[in-house]
This record gives C-alpha cells, structure tokens and sequence, in this order.
C-alpha cells in the first residue's frame, strides 16, 4: 500500500471493539513490536481466531488502533475550535491549549502517532498512511488558520507552528519539562500578528 492510499477499514462488532480498546492500551503502553496477537485477544476476551477472521492480521489491528485514535482527536480538537470562535488568532491557540488537554489526559507518553512511526516508518506498511495522514491534516489545519491570519506567509507559519506542535508533543512524552503544550502555546501567541 502506497502512502497516499486510505488505508481499508472494518465495521466494528462487539467483539472487534473490546479488541481494538485491548489493542490500544496494550499498543500505548508497551508498543506495537512487544505486543502480540495473543495478548490482545486474552486482554478482549476473545480467541485468536475471533481476531484473525475479524481482522485479517496483526498490521490491520494497527491500522483501526491508529485510526480509531485519529479520529478521537480530530473530533476533541474539532469541540475546542468550535469553542474557540471565529477569531483566527484564538483557534490556534486552542490548538495547543487542546493538545495539553489531550496530553495530561490520554496521552501521557506521548503522541501515539510520533510512538507508532519509531515503529513503523515502512511507508509500505498499511499503518502508515493514518500515521502520516494525521501529521498531514494537522499541517493543513495550522495552513487554514495560517491564511486567515498573514496570508502572505501562511506556509512558513504554518510550518513553525506544526513544528511548536510536534515539539510539544514529543517534549511531553518524554517528559523534558512541564506543560510542554502551554510553554508552545506561548511561543506561537508570540508569532502571531
């Protein structure tokens, strides 16, 4: 699978989903490599077999722990920027007041996306696209608000603003300082005209 190809999804039963909330726990807290097909079933409930015939394979648990996670957060940030308001200035900045939120809370290790690519960075593997489409959207988003604020730089801010955000992540996953997200925040309140 190509990297610019959407990775196949499933229609999620019962027992899918207890093995993809399984999965993401397991896959977060000890990584994709260290956690087996196995224990994931025996964590779901679920027999091996249950997984394979719902799943197909291991990579395709990974896909839906990946874009199951995507999606959560598309939807978190998505609340924060509705509730930011219209004004441009405001909505970045609720993006990184989002990202504290969304660290503190569930991602106390960091970006599973960032945690994931140490593992996969195969660009045939089918994970892939979800890993590198997020970072996508999210350089897109920072573009949009970007264009609304200096229109005539929106690129390069953008990109400084990813890279505050990406920055922040990491730096709180591996615990470097405190509250990584407001000090980024910071930053980017002072970029902004």
């Amino acid at each position: 699978m190509g990297t610019t190809e959407t990775p196949r999804r499933i229609v999620m039963t019962p027992a899918a989903r207890r093995a993809i909330d399984a999965a993401a726990r397991l896959f977060y807290e000890r990584g994709i490599h260290a956690v087996g097909v196995d224990l994931i079933a025996a964590e779901a409930g679920v027999t091996k077999k249950t997984l394979y015939d719902r799943f197909g394979s291991k990579e395709q648990i990974v896909v839906e722990y990946l874009a199951d996670r995507d999606e959560r957060w598309r939807a978190f940030l998505a609340e924060r920027l509705e509730a930011a308001g219209p004004d441009p200035r405001d909505r970045v900045l609720a993006v990184f007041d989002a990202t504290g939120a969304w660290a503190v809370d569930l991602s106390p290790k960091g970006c599973s996306m960032v945690n994931a690519h140490a593992e996969i960075s195969d660009p045939t593997h089918p994970a892939h696209p979800v890993i590198t489409g997020q970072k996508r959207w999210m350089l897109d988003l920072f573009t949009r608000l970007a264009g609304d604020i200096a229109p005539d730089r929106a690129g390069e801010l953008a990109r400084t603003l990813m890279l505050l955000h990406e920055g922040a992540l990491v730096a709180h996953g591996l615990g470097i300082f405190p509250d990584a997200a407001a000090a980024a925040r910071e930053q980017a309140r002072a970029l902004l005209p």
